[in-house]
């Protein structure tokens, strides 16, 4: 069964305007960030409110920077599609490339991970549902993943259904997602409010503790 179908959504909701090679599109490297700097500072609060020193976190859809704490002593593990930006990234201990809309399964253990991250990059997944369920799957009991965006996307790559929708509407389609994959404890937070600059929003969940998957 197709995701868009399990989802409930139309036939076509994850067709893109460019349906190019995405590693084609992303193998000259991009060393600048998407949302501006307020919208950085503010992600950089939430993840200091939600994350510890000793996390184990996967920074999902990476580049040259995850917009971590610079305090914060975590162990991350970077994934992206191009490796030259993904090498720049200071904070990744290891790192690897691959195109998840072509194969959405992580090469990483089950409940490997306390936290995902997936910052600006969830509107370009074509299969979103098998790649929160493989989330789901290398977190561990309790652990948490973070997905932002702002108003910010490359179009062409954006998939149809989530350039269809406003803010609020991207973040239910998140959170339908999210529910489908079976986390809890879903929450949408408005982080910059836009009157400056990017608005940006964070959807976050929690594998439950007696997870079922």
């Amino acid at each position: 069964m197709s995701d868009a179908r399990a989802l409930g959504l139309p036939e076509h909701a994850f067709d893109k305007q460019d349906d190019g090679a995405d590693l084609d599109f992303y193998a000259p490297p991009r060393l600048v960030t998407h949302i501006d700097e307020d919208a950085v500072a503010a992600l950089t609060r939430h993840y200091a409110a939600l994350l510890k020193d000793g996390d184990r976190v996967l920074d999902l859809m990476s580049s040259w920077v995850s917009h971590l704490p610079d305090d914060l002593d975590a162990d991350v593990v970077g994934h992206g599609m191009n490796a030259q930006e993904l090498a720049s990234n200071p904070r990744l201990r290891r790192w690897f490339v691959q195109d998840l809309n072509r194969d959405p399964t992580l090469p990483e253990p089950d409940a490997g991970f306390d936290a995902v991250l997936i910052c600006v990059g969830v509107q370009y997944l074509q299969q979103p549902l098998a790649v929160f369920r493989e989330v789901h799957r290398v977190l561990r009991p309790g652990g948490l993943v973070i997905a932002s965006y702002a108003n910010r996307c490359f179009p062409t790559k954006a998939v149809a259904i989530w350039r269809a929708l406003d803010m609020e509407g991207q973040a239910a389609l998140i959170r339908r997602y999210l529910d489908a994959a079976g986390f809890h404890d879903v929450a949408a937070t408005l982080l910059a409010d836009g009157c400056a600059g990017d608005p940006l929003v964070a959807v976050t969940a929690r594998v439950p503790c007696g997870r079922s998957r």
